[in-house]
């Protein structure tokens, strides 16, 4: 995939300046405000790695049909979101991450675990992935760029970008922060 030029102006009042491989919150944000909103349950964002809501993530059957082999849940333990080992038996490998879709909740802790995971799946024979939240758009989707970025080496923009040819999404401000300041430690 060919990464498109975009000329970001430098914006002081959204977390510093931009440069073309990290641009400023804000002018991530009119990025992510552009397409077209997903109606789908779950896409298909990567080979064999599936963005969705917690509609999918409930339905074993929709799941098994899919050939999920692995679910990440970005709200475990929240209203709705009640995931677990035991609800999906021994044929999907299960994680959980507890977040709250907030600006001021500190995603950065699961950035890594949540990579590996995805990851590991990924690389397991026919291996498959559905990482969930409520809706599929801000908790699920940071970790799905987080993951992009750590193990593909992208920066956030083009992680964006990527994810954004399949599903629209929309981390909240404080997870896009710091998706920016891990971009930023990436690109050292």
């Amino acid at each position: 995939m060919a990464e498109e030029c975009v000329s970001l102006p430098k914006d002081p009042e959204c977390s510093g300046t931009s440069t073309a491989e990290t641009p400023t919150l804000k002018d991530l944000e009119q990025l992510l405000n552009t397409g077209r909103p997903s109606c789908n349950h779950a896409d298909e964002v990567w080979p064999n790695l599936f963005l969705g809501d917690l509609v999918m993530a409930h339905n074993r059957f929709g799941l098994w049909k899919m050939g999920i082999s692995h679910v990440l849940n970005a709200a475990h333990g929240k209203i709705f979101c009640q995931g677990s080992h035991k609800f999906y038996g021994t044929t999907i490998e299960y994680y959980g991450v507890p977040a709250f879709d907030l600006p001021d909740f500190d995603m950065t802790p699961y950035f890594y675990p949540a990579a590996e995971f995805i990851h590991k799946a990924l690389n397991t024979p026919r291996g498959k992935i559905l990482v969930h939240c409520a809706v599929g758009i801000s908790r699920s989707s940071s970790l799905v760029l987080a993951y992009l970025m750590i193990y593909h080496r992208f920066s956030l923009l083009k992680a964006i970008q990527a994810v954004k040819e399949r599903r629209w999404i929309f981390p909240n401000r404080g997870f896009l922060k710091q998706l920016r300041n891990l971009d930023l430690q990436l690109s050292k």
